[in-house]
């Protein structure tokens, strides 16, 4: 099972960057970090958006909480410079449609859209 045994499985790119959820594209934490270090990192992440929720109603308090969201997935490597070394462009929160992955998207789709009709 996946990094995301708790939710459906999410298709995933085959090149390991990304999974899609209604077609688009979340870029996937490095996975090069060391597990310890990635458990600490998702811990962080789980209670910072835990202090979101807290915080509403409060802007002060969502700002800091969401800082701490968005820093925590910079370290996982989900947002900020890309983990990958190879030059490719970064396509997190894009519409696969609109991507380079935009045809095995569609055959994704399509599979699906025969699956749903058996």
């Amino acid at each position: 099972m996946t990094e995301h045994s708790k939710h459906p499985p999410y298709p995933e790119t085959a090149d390991g960057r990304y999974f899609v959820v209604r077609g688009r594209l979340w870029r996937k934490s490095n996975p090069a970090l060391d597990d310890d270090l990635r458990q600490r990192l998702v811990k962080a992440l789980m209670a910072a958006r835990n202090a979101v929720r807290q915080a509403k109603g409060d802007p002060q308090a969502t700002a800091v909480a969401r800082r701490e969201v968005n820093d925590a997935k910079i370290a996982l490597g989900e947002r900020g410079p890309v983990w990958w070394h190879d030059g490719q462009p970064d396509f997190n929160r894009h519409m696969a449609k609109n991507t380079p992955y935009a045809d095995w998207f569609a055959r994704l789709e399509a599979d699906e859209k025969g699956k749903e009709r058996e």
